[in-house]
Order: structure tokens, then sequence, then C-alpha cells
């Protein structure tokens, strides 16, 4: 049976360990140390390394670990991390033997330009793209890619288990409330996560389901937001790239 584990690190990055009791492939770890206690403590062989994309807090244990285990260490072709391995993009396919796990590569470029997810066996590993109620910033890529990205995304399947990079879920649920403050489901899943974070329990996995029900940046076409964001910009709009757009500018300078 495969597990999925988040390590904590930094002040708020997962990274996440996909493992059963021998093995494990770890997603986007930005530090090594945590990782090599974790694999430690629970007698796992680490063997391979997956990165969403080239961002430090996602990249910079690679070597550490590289050096520790002679692994494969997979990620996006179009961005520059040295020590990848396996250069993937949109069509590729990935087979890890010891887990009997597959993964499809897709190429989901906005936060960086050529930001990738892995999406298999229900799970979802999407790096700094779609968070909880959420998504990244525009940092290299358009709001046109962007939003093509997390509609790439929403065209999953429903219980698709969404495991994204850091724990931001709280903070962007108080967003999304400003956004669509009619939406129900948002009044309890604040209190739901709430309670999870009070624990110090991470707040993730979501689903694809929960997202397209919740995430303002998958409801662009939905009426209250819309109109939230024609109010925030002072001008009517229609299409859902304006909208979102809009509702991302809005997020970047948004205090709770």
């Amino acid at each position: 049976m495969l597990h999925v584990t988040p390590i904590c690190a930094f002040t708020d990055n997962y990274i996440w360990v996909i493992h059963d009791q021998y093995y494990a492939v770890v997603v986007d770890p930005g530090d090594a140390l945590p990782v090599l206690n974790f694999l430690l403590q629970q007698n796992l062989k680490l063997i391979a390394i997956l990165n969403t994309h080239h961002h430090k807090d996602h990249t910079g244990g690679n070597a550490v670990l590289l050096g520790k285990y002679s692994v494969p260490i997979y990620g996006p072709a179009g961005e520059f991390i040295p020590t990848l391995t396996h250069r993937l993009r949109e069509g590729d396919r990935i087979y890890l033997e010891e887990l009997s796990l597959s993964f499809s590569v897709l190429d989901i470029p906005g936060h960086t330009a050529g930001h990738i997810a892995y999406f298999g066996e229900n799970f979802l590993f999407c790096g700094d793209t779609l968070f909880a109620c959420g998504c990244g910033r525009l940092f290299e890529g358009t709001a046109e890619q962007m939003y093509s990205s997390l509609q790439k995304l929403a065209e999953l399947p429903d219980a698709t288990l969404v495991y994204c990079g850091h724990e931001y879920t709280l903070d962007n649920i108080y967003f999304a409330r400003e956004v669509e403050p009619n939406n129900q489901i948002l009044n309890d899943l604040e209190t739901s996560v709430m309670k999870l974070r009070e624990q110090k329990n991470s707040s993730l996995p979501s689903t694809i389901e929960r997202e397209k029900l919740s995430n303002p940046f998958l409801r662009c076409n939905q009426s209250e937001v819309i109109h939230s964001a024609s109010h925030y910009l002072n001008k009517e709009l229609s299409d859902p790239v304006s909208v979102f757009s809009a509702i991302r500018h809005w997020k970047n300078n948004f205090l709770r």
C-alpha cells in the first residue's frame, strides 16, 4: 500500500514522500536534511526524486540527496536544474518499478516558464501552480498561460488528490471569501482547516472536486467571482482570463 507523507521545510513548504514500507520517492526536496532524517527513521530506500519546477525551495536538496543515493532525478525539460538526469515534458510517462507507480507528465506553465505536474494513481503533484483555494504567483508566465494550466488540472477526475508545495490554505480561504462571500462551502472549509492547523496537521491533500467548488481561480466563469473582479478593477469584465488576471493581481496585494 502506498502512503504520501508531508515533510515540513522552511516556513511553509511541503516535501512529499511517496512510499511503502521499503521504498520512497521524494517530490520537490528543497532541503535534504529533513528528508534524510525521515528516510532513516522509517528505514526507507530512496529510489527517485521528482521536481516540478526550478525554484530553490523545491530543488535545493537535490545535490545532497544525490550524493547519498544514486537515483534518477526527474524534472522539467524547459528549466535549468543542474542535477536533473531525466528531462520531462507533457506526454512523457515515468514508471517507478519498486513502487509499481506510474506518472504522466503535464506542462503547466505560469508560475514558472517550464513548470510540470505529475499525475497518476489518483495523485496530482502540482508544485506551486494549483494550491488549495489558490494558485501560484506569475513569476515567469502570463495570465493566459496560468489560466490554461489551471483549466487543464481542473479537467482531471474529481477524486484526484491534490498535493501542492505550500501550506497556504487558510490565507487562501480568507481571500476566496472576499471574492465569493456567498459561497457556503468556503465557510465550512475554513472551519475544518482551522481545526487541522490548530492540531499542527496538514490541510492537504485537497481534491479537484473541492477546488472546483471553492477555489476562485478555478471559478472565473461564476457570476459572483466575475462581479467581484469587475468591482476590484472598477470596470466590467466578461472573459475568464481577464477575471483571472484581476483576482490574481488582487491576491498579490491582499491583506487580511
